[in-house]
């Protein structure tokens, strides 16, 4: 079936995916609660068009990228295509550490621990930085000898080996982006996480342009790096800062 059989491939398994976790979720949880007041739609809502606004901003951004490439030809376009899955798939597995740090920063922020807090948003972030390290090595090695296995076409082999360098080295930054999200999701942080994302796509979409208009294939990894570089960045701010709900981080003995 084609290209066909793998959008529907695809499909599938996302809401096989949704089921699975629908159930699980179901022998843990009570999902209607005695009164629909208790839902709070207002505040679901609300965070909600934040979160949306972001997730616009950011896939807006990277199939914009893939745009530029497809319009480069065929054969850019397979091995930008055979890079982004590399990238954005084994930067995902700091998914689990997002996760993991949303659910702890979220009670203690709530039991207004914190110490907790710090402590679980700085183990994480290191984590995922060693994380990333091992992301790199893995990837790098992996793509350099194993790209044979998504294409036999010697262009496009070609090409891969050009933008391995991006898809390995960015690494670290990934998975520190990611975690990042889960440290701004955990601290309910949503507007910030809704603006700051839209800021770095509007200057990404900047970098691809020219970029892309430079350099061809590479110019446009050369943004996809400036991308996730200001990702990380503006995570790196908040904290550093001690601004929004990091307020607590100006108080030496408050931490």
């Amino acid at each position: 079936m084609g290209i066909r059989g793998a959008a529907i491939a695809h499909v599938l398994s996302q809401y096989l995916m949704a089921l699975i976790l629908f159930l699980i979720l179901m022998r843990k949880v009570n999902l209607l609660p005695p009164s629909l007041k208790d839902l709070q739609f207002g505040r679901f809502l609300k965070n909600g068009s934040f979160l949306l606004a972001r997730v616009i901003a950011v896939t807006f951004c990277v199939t914009f990228a893939a745009s530029l490439a497809a319009r480069l030809g065929a054969t850019p376009m397979a091995a930008f295509q055979t890079c982004l899955q590399v990238w954005l798939t084994s930067s995902l597995l700091a998914d689990g550490l997002a996760v993991a740090v949303q659910a702890i920063l979220a009670c203690a922020f709530t039991e207004k621990d914190y110490k907790k807090a710090t402590a679980a948003a700085n183990r994480v972030l290191q984590m995922s930085f060693v994380l990333g390290l091992g992301l790199s090595l893995l990837v790098g090695v992996g793509l350099y000898f194993g790209a044979g296995i998504f294409s036999r076409d010697v262009h496009v082999l070609h090409l891969i080996r050009i933008g391995l360098p991006f898809v390995a080295a960015t690494q670290p930054i990934n998975s520190l982006s990611f975690v990042f999200d889960g440290v701004n999701y955990g601290a309910s942080d949503f507007v910030y996480a809704a603006y700051s994302l839209i800021l770095v796509a509007i200057a990404s979409i900047a970098a691809l342009i020219f970029f892309s208009k430079s350099g061809g294939f590479v110019g446009i990894w050369t943004a996809l790096t400036i991308y996730m570089a200001l990702r990380t960045f503006a995570g790196v701010w908040r904290m550093g800062t001690g601004t929004g709900p990091w307020r607590f981080l100006r108080v030496p003995f408050a931490a």
